[in-house]
């Protein structure tokens, strides 16, 4: 079968960033579907290859596609640049065009520069899905956090979603605004001046106190490496002014929910004791990575 770039797009998931909420909600509906299901192994894609193509490291989201692919049945190659010939000099798109070459389905590509992930989609000839790129966008991460708020509520409709960290570098920040927007949800930003976006002209941004009235509370994973850039004093200067504290946490609303897409930092960007406490999320948001990333390669690799 030949085919088109209009079927490749639809089959490929780049970004989250103009899908309607009707398409998102047929991925929620298709991870349901999964998680229902208490098979270990079916053998919907049987005899199709998929490329795990990792060229920056990420073992939680690997193993997440990787368990969801075999899942389905499908077969699986995993590729991290550091044992490639990426490393040697070889492009991206060379080592994306030879796995393409040698027969893969489909890929899965994880990439530190933003921008590229979209040049190589109109290059080749099987569907796509970003496992993050740069700090433009992490679609599956956002979409398992959509479904962990949909079981958790019911309905995004109106639900109050405060993001808190660096949101400057964040691509799971800019995946959940424009799902989460497109699904009728209010979301707000909580940030150090030298962390906040500016990208995203609709963007609003809240103090932490208004963060804490939110129903759900997003707290973003802190690069500690920025200490180097000055980008933050220390760690426990960041957990002193915006970090989920045990004391802040009690100001939350009875029904609200915290979150994280991990890793996490503990007692930096939330409280050890806060990670898996009734109101946390985080260890269910991974649980759901599965289902989700089920339905995305289905939908990449179906007839």
């Amino acid at each position: 079968m030949i085919m088109t770039t209009t079927n490749l797009n639809q089959r490929s998931l780049l970004g989250l960033k103009g899908m309607s909420a009707s398409e998102l909600t047929s991925i929620l509906d298709r991870a349901a579907y999964w998680d229902a299901h208490t098979e270990k192994q079916v053998s919907v894609l049987q005899g199709k290859f998929v490329a795990n193509m990792f060229f920056e490291n990420s073992t939680r989201t690997r193993v997440s596609f990787e368990m969801a692919q075999k899942r389905l049945g499908a077969e699986v190659l995993n590729f991290t640049s550091a044992a490639s010939s990426v490393e040697k000099g070889e492009s991206i798109y060379d080592t994306v065009r030879t796995l393409e070459s040698m027969g893969i389905d489909a890929g899965v590509i994880r990439l530190k520069p933003a921008g590229v992930l979209q040049q190589l989609a109109e290059k080749v000839s099987v569907p796509l899905i970003n496992a993050g790129d740069g700090n433009n966008e992490h679609p599956t991460q956002a979409l398992l956090d959509l479904y962990t708020m949909k079981r958790h509520f019911g309905d995004m409709k109106g639900l109050r979603v405060a993001i808190v960290g660096d949101i400057l570098h964040s691509r799971v920040a800019r995946s959940n605004f424009w799902a989460l927007t497109a699904m009728g949800a209010n979301v707000s930003f909580c940030a150090p001046d030298n962390m906040k976006a500016t990208d995203i002209p609709d963007m609003k941004y809240i103090s932490m106190e208004e963060a804490l009235q939110a129903d759900v509370i997003m707290m973003l994973r802190v690069q500690l490496e920025r200490h180097a850039s000055g980008m933050i004093q220390s760690a426990e200067d960041y957990r002193l002014h915006y970090g989920l504290t045990e004391d802040r946490a009690t100001k939350l609303k009875p029904h609200a929910i915290i979150m994280h897409p991990a890793p996490v930092n503990r007692n930096v960007e939330i409280d050890d004791a806060l990670v898996e406490s009734p109101k946390s999320k985080i260890f269910t948001q991974m649980q759901n990575g599965v289902p989700i990333r089920m339905a995305v390669i289905e939908r990449a690799l179906r007839n």
